[in-house]
């Protein structure tokens, strides 16, 4: 395992996902902690969900930083640099205000933060795409997810107990600030990849070849179906899982928030980083194939759960292996998108492609769950999930060939 995150091409992934996953929780739900200790109504808290759209809409400004280039640190480190050190600026000046006397500026500087860390996201996704080789692609993800979630937990967790015990909650923002200046330096040791596109032309062409690019190659439309389907399964089962082990299963809030915390976390990093280095092995086919069907079988777990309630001994169980396999699943489909991209055009459609990925999870799996669980209660409705999965699996292997194709 060890030479391959010792890559000088995967490891800095680590700190550059740990930049990319800081901004979020400090424009949604530690600012929102923030505002409501600070006595903001709830009728202007509500407004600040739309805070996090950029996310939702980088696509639109994609092709822009696919276009353009900043004349130090190559095609994708410069502007990772710049966006990280403008985002510690702004994370350090939304200390300055306070949401009781400023709550419009707070508000103005959390839509600026999270429209710099979505464009963050947007180069560094390109970035990841471009450096790594094709067999580092799932170790690179895998340190990418970790980053992430470490920076989750620093920044929503641990924000609260310093803001709330030692920091306040100026001093906590000033301390996510520097935290994001330092990821700076990682960027600058970064590697340029071995070989770099020439970026497209013009902004038109910016927009429309990646399109071009991708409908031209054989399978097109299926890879689109693919991304859609292949964690569908896995979407519906952890929509309402939360709520599913609090009333459904009748476990205490803490006892699950400890578990998902503790089981569900660990084994997730587990499985990603497990996936990195399984997949060197297996190839990026039989990764997707394997861990899929392991996604999919996780998801009876849950049903176990309906038959025995009471257990929480078999919670943590089900609840870390389906974590360890969602990680398994993650680090191959995040490969997979990786693969899909044209060097000249990773920021723009990888962009496209994740957007394309969430809406299994944000307009099927969010509306629907509901829904299928009012119709068929929990046991029937976790058995769904496991047949629900079986299309995307279906799909992967008649489109074998071609998802083979991606490796060389």
């Amino acid at each position: 395992m060890a030479p391959l995150y010792r890559s000088p091409r995967v490891w800095p992934l680590l700190f550059l996902g740990f930049g990319s996953g800081l901004p979020l929780a400090l424009t949604s739900t530690t600012l929102q902690a923030w505002v409501t200790v600070a006595g903001v109504p709830l009728t202007q808290i509500g407004f600040l969900t739309l805070v996090g759209s950029a996310y939702t809409l980088k696509f639109l400004w994609a092709p822009l930083l696919d276009r353009f280039q900043l004349p130090f640190l190559g095609r994708r480190r410069g502007w990772i640099l710049v966006l990280q050190l403008m985002l510690a600026a702004s994370i350090f000046a939304m200390a300055l205000f306070s949401p009781a006397q400023h709550l419009g500026l707070l508000s103005l500087l959390a839509v600026w933060v999270a429209f710099l860390s979505a464009s963050q996201d947007v180069v560094f996704d390109a970035y990841s795409t471009d450096v790594l080789q094709p067999h580092e692609r799932a170790a690179g993800a895998a340190l990418r997810v970790l980053g992430y979630r470490l920076a989750m937990i620093v920044s929503s967790g641990l924000a609260l107990v310093l803001a709330e015990h030692w920091l306040g909650w100026p001093g906590t923002y000033m301390l996510m600030g520097l935290l994001m200046a330092g990821v700076a330096i990682f960027t600058w040791l970064a590697p340029e990849p071995d070989e770099v596109a020439r970026a497209p032309s013009s902004l038109k062409a910016a927009v429309v070849e990646p399109l071009l690019d991708f409908f031209q190659r054989p399978g097109a439309w299926a890879f689109l179906w693919l991304i859609i389907l292949y964690k569908l399964g896995d979407s519906f089962a952890g929509a309402l899982s939360t709520a599913f082990l609090i009333r459904g299963a009748g476990f205490s809030v803490s006892l699950v928030g400890t578990v998902n915390n503790i089981f569900g976390l660990g084994a997730t990093i587990i499985g990603a980083l497990l996936g990195g280095v399984l997949m060197a092995r297996l190839g990026l086919y039989r990764a997707l194939m394997g861990f899929g069907l392991l996604q999919a079988v996780s998801n009876f777990g849950y049903w176990l759960i309906t038959l025995w309630p009471d257990q929480w001994g078999l919670m943590a169980v089900v609840v870390a292996i389906e974590n360890l396999c969602g990680g398994l699943g993650t680090a191959a489909f995040v490969a997979f998108l990786m693969a899909l991209c044209h060097q000249a055009f990773s920021a723009t459609q990888f962009a496209l492609l994740s957007a394309l990925s969430a809406i299994g999870r944000t307009y099927l799996a969010g509306p629907v769950t509901p829904l299928l669980v009012g119709w068929l209660d929990w046991g029937p409705f976790f058995l769904f999930t496991v047949a629900i999965a079986l299309p995307g699996l279906l799909l992967l292997y008649l489109k074998r060939h071609d998802v083979q194709a991606l490796d060389t």
